[in-house]
């Protein structure tokens, strides 16, 4: 029988919207960026999460920290991103580089990086107004979070 991934130990009931130290291996801490309460029937649109990826990935890896970050990717659930950086970058700044990240989202206009047919697998499925809608969301979450909210409750 295969071991059950330390993901999947979370009790999702419970998990708030917020950003969580998920795991450490190494170097490397992963962050859980919940943008949505999981099993509500409130999940991120395909669209919307495909821009905000683009956008986040794009701010992270032009950031100060970008020779730090691992990888921005969605959550299969819809309900959030795993960001991924080097345990080089202290908790603090990680949570200041996520509302960052986040409020130039909120804040972008223009051509979406990223999203010409040549550059990426499925240009056609944007949507900025729900990647903004979401980062303001998460924005007003955020505000208020400190590195010792960053643990999932038991």
């Amino acid at each position: 029988m295969m071991k059950k991934i330390a993901s999947f130990t979370v009790n999702h009931d419970k998990l708030e919207k917020g950003m969580y130290v998920s795991r450490i291996d190494g170097d490397v801490v992963t962050y859980d960026l919940r943008m949505k309460k999981p099993n509500q029937g409130d999940y991120l649109s395909n669209g919307a999460l495909h821009t905000f990826e683009h956008l986040f990935a794009t701010y992270a890896r032009n950031s100060s920290f970008s020779d730090n970050v691992i990888y921005v990717g969605p959550m299969g659930c819809r309900t959030g991103f795993y960001f991924l950086l080097r345990d080089g970058v202290a908790a603090a700044d990680a949570l200041k580089l996520v509302e960052d990240s986040f409020r130039f989202i909120a804040d972008f206009s223009g051509e979406i990086p990223g999203s010409k047919r040549n550059e990426c697998g499925n240009y056609r499925e944007h949507d900025l107004a729900g990647a903004k809608a979401v980062a303001e969301d998460m924005l007003s979450v955020l505000k208020n979070w400190t590195v010792s909210k960053m643990t999932y409750e038991a």
